[in-house]
């Protein structure tokens, strides 16, 4: 009798754990402004989490998501051809993301730029509770660019 109540005690107090931990993570969840300072693009990502608890985010709105002639635009440089037919206004920009509680950043994932039709590695950090720090690089951190996106609901 004892073992048991010693083992539901141990199980609540690590499901507690696990829910806090993850609701930590979920602080990633959100709508982000983003410019692009080299090509002056604005955009808007929706970063969503997804079946397997991991962490995917999506272009949802573009400042110019048509041509000139008001055709839309596609990603025209994905290297998948199944993936040149969506609208540049639809891309997912990064999946695969995990949450790490000790260092209270999101690893693993990566990062699609559209723009250039290539992914990288990418790490991402809040640096203020609004402003999230997105790196992009390949092979170390070290080796890569920084953006900032900043969260417009909490």
């Amino acid at each position: 009798m004892k073992k048991s109540i010693l083992f539901v005690l141990l199980m609540g107090l690590f499901t507690s754990f696990q829910a806090f931990s993850q609701s930590k993570g979920d602080k990633l969840i959100g709508t982000y402004y983003v410019i692009k300072t080299d090509t002056k693009s604005e955009s808007r990502i929706q970063i969503y989490k997804i079946a397997e608890g991991k962490y995917e985010g999506k272009i949802i709105w573009l400042k110019y998501p048509n041509h000139p002639d008001g055709t839309p635009k596609y990603d025209e440089k994905n290297p998948n051809p199944e993936l040149r037919k969506v609208k540049s206004d639809h891309v997912v920009l990064l999946k695969n993301f995990t949450y790490d509680d000790k260092n209270d950043v999101w690893i693993g994932g990566e990062i699609y730029d559209p723009e250039e039709g290539k992914t990288y590695k990418c790490k991402l950090n809040f640096e203020s509770p609004t402003k999230l720090k997105v790196r992009g690089y390949i092979g170390i951190p070290a080796l890569g660019k920084t953006m900032y996106w900043t969260k417009e609901n909490n």
